[in-house]
């Protein structure tokens, strides 16, 4: 019987760990930890984390991460996610071949726009753990001092691609956009919104801007490429909100 425990990491800060994560990675007899061709600082990321916080030593297996391919997206993530759950289940036998806990880091909270759960779901005969993680939505409220939604208004948490296809959600006060490789808000009248945003949140490299989003967005949308050029990855999500009228 093989245990996998989907470990919330937050956004990279050993810091931002919780006790029961770190109890976690610590009781693992094995932790996957995926390589992306265009992104291999991630893989040192989770590197770092574990050298910051295991007290024993803990396996580590690496593997390189499927990557998507199809013109239709769903059928494409659907492809995507099986040639993950079998690159998982390579690692089980060829690591624990008798069974145990692996363990795997998910950026942020593993319940929260995330398709690891839905990944772990194609492992037959797998028991599934979840340690919730600190939110990138947490961390971006927190590092501008606000709060999440405003006095008894709604919050929609959204991504790039439907703010793309759809605009902004009707009777929405305030959006969270997550997933946006693209700047989606380009495509929104800017009147009345203003927009928080953070890349490397709680990281030493952390990038925040706020205003209105007619000034702010075309800074972010500058500064993203900037930031990618100069660490080889990026992270960042925003949030939006309509000001009253």
């Amino acid at each position: 019987m093989i245990t996998l425990q989907l470990i919330g990491i937050g956004t990279g800060n050993p810091a931002h760990l919780t006790g029961e994560a770190v109890a976690a990675l610590n009781a693992a007899d094995l932790i996957l930890v995926p390589r992306k061709e265009n992104a291999p600082d991630l893989a040192d990321l989770r590197r770092s984390i574990c050298a910051a916080v295991l007290t024993r030593p803990v396996s580590i297996a690496e593997f390189d991460m499927p990557v998507r391919a199809g013109e239709d997206y769903i059928q494409a993530v659907h492809d995507w996610h099986d040639a993950i759950a079998a690159a998982w289940t390579a690692a089980f036998h060829a690591h624990l071949p008798c069974g145990g806990t692996a363990a795997l880091l998910v950026w942020g909270d593993p319940s929260l726009y995330d398709s690891t759960l839905r990944i772990a779901a194609r492992l037959a005969g797998a028991a599934v753990r979840v340690v919730p993680g600190i939110t990138s939505i947490q961390a971006l409220t927190a590092a501008h001092a606000i709060p999440l939604n405003p006095l008894a208004g709604a919050v929609t948490i959204t991504t790039g691609r439907m703010v793309r296809s759809h605009g902004w959600p009707p009777g929405a006060d305030t959006l969270v956009v997550m997933l946006d490789g693209g700047c989606a808000f380009q495509t929104l009248d800017p009147q009345g919104i203003r927009i928080w945003w953070g890349a490397y949140l709680g990281m030493e490299q952390q990038a925040l801007d706020h205003g209105p989003l007619a000034e702010a967005g075309p800074r972010i949308v500058a500064a993203r490429p900037a930031l990618r050029a100069r660490h080889g990855w990026i992270m960042d999500v925003y949030l939006l909100r309509k000001e009253p009228l």
